[in-house]
């Protein structure tokens, strides 16, 4: 059936604009204003997005099932002890559904592009909310149990999500409407300080994952003798652990293609390597937080803080509303932008150019 479809054109990286180039990638570069149909039909060619979007939509089906198990299974709608474990499993849909979605219709325009990686963005804060919930929960040494730390652990959590939101969409354009709007950038485009753009980036990223890990860090590293938590539990902790720091290795270094750019565009660029990485790290952490709720919960519901609706729903309910408000207001600027001459009269150019009209 595919052989009777004409499956859209790939370009190499002088033939499509800056914002649209990946470090060290080459070719297999999609038209800069796909349309929404060329971008589904991508998904079944080889281009350099690919494996990225597949890479996380498969996954987004078994996280989908496990949280449905819980859901139907275990009635969590009748037990608060198995709320943080649906929002977290909720956030592992998410997160990865977002992403495959991001790169398969990043290539509409460049303001697609942008709106694109800012629900992703969003997606991958919210997620980072899904954890710190369910290591409050569950995964707290017995030593840190209902002290202060613990007390203020999902409200600093919360926080966080919004700056870190907030400041990967602004590492992209800005400042919304006062450093870019709907016909210019007024400051650093992504692809004009593309350095510290990334260092932004990934601080975005880094910090929420360590602040929300340092109960997990301290039960697994530093924590010896009475209250530590010591289990068998903790080796599927240091597998998601390890997982977890090489996934942003691979976001932050670029290799391996940075080495020999050229011979990754398709198969095996840090990017798919990262999405790998991160699927299989959320597994495994997943798996130890299902053995700490099972074999915990007696201790738990005796000793930790009660889990409420303020310290997971709600929490989970206003970091979506939050960061749905965020996206909004980095988006508005780029929603309002002019139609370009050019694509009035050319909805579909034979040939890409190098430079895009600000407002496309």
């Amino acid at each position: 059936m595919l052989s009777l479809i004409k499956l859209p054109r790939v370009f190499t990286i002088n033939q499509v604009p800056k914002v649209f180039h990946e470090d060290s990638i080459i070719s297999g570069y999609r038209h800069p204003r796909s349309s929404a149909t060329d971008c589904i039909l991508s998904l079944f060619q080889l281009t350099n997005e690919t494996l990225n979007i597949w890479t996380h939509f498969l996954p987004t089906w078994y996280f989908l099932w496990k949280l449905v198990t819980v859901v139907l299974m275990q009635t969590a709608w009748q037990d608060s002890f198995t709320w943080p474990m649906v929002i977290f499993l909720l956030s592992c849909c998410i997160y990865p559904l977002a992403s495959s979605c991001a790169h398969t219709f990043s290539s509409m325009s460049v303001r697609a592009r942008h709106i694109c990686f800012f629900f992703d963005y969003g997606a991958l804060s919210f997620y980072s909310l899904g954890s710190a919930i369910i290591y409050s929960a569950y995964v707290f040494p017995d030593k840190w149990v209902n002290s202060s730390f613990h007390q203020w652990y999902i409200p600093i959590a919360v926080a966080n999500t919004v700056i870190c939101t907030n400041l990967a969409c602004y590492s992209r354009l800005g400042l919304p409407f006062l450093q870019y709007n709907h016909d210019t950038v007024k400051r650093f485009p992504e692809h004009q300080s593309p350095k510290f753009s990334k260092f932004l980036r990934v601080v975005a990223f880094a910090f929420p994952y360590l602040f929300d890990s340092i109960p997990l860090f301290y039960r697994v590293f530093l924590c010896v003798g009475e209250g530590c938590t010591d289990s068998d539990t903790n080796i599927l902790h240091y597998y998601h652990i390890a997982l977890a720091f090489l996934t942003g290795f691979l976001f932050a270094t670029h290799l391996p293609e940075r080495l020999a750019p050229g011979s990754f565009d398709y198969i095996g660029h840090s990017h798919q390597l990262f999405h790998v990485c991160g699927v299989l790290g959320t597994h495994f952490q997943m798996q130890a937080l299902e053995q700490d709720m099972v074999t915990r919960r007696p201790w738990l519901l005796n000793h930790s803080i009660p889990i409420t609706f303020a310290n997971s729903l709600g929490a989970a309910l206003l970091c979506v509303l939050v960061n749905l408000t965020i996206i909004i207001l980095y988006s508005l600027p780029l929603l309002s932008a002019r139609v370009c001459q050019d694509r009035k009269h050319h909805r579909s150019p034979k040939k890409p150019s190098a430079k895009l009209c600000p407002c496309s």
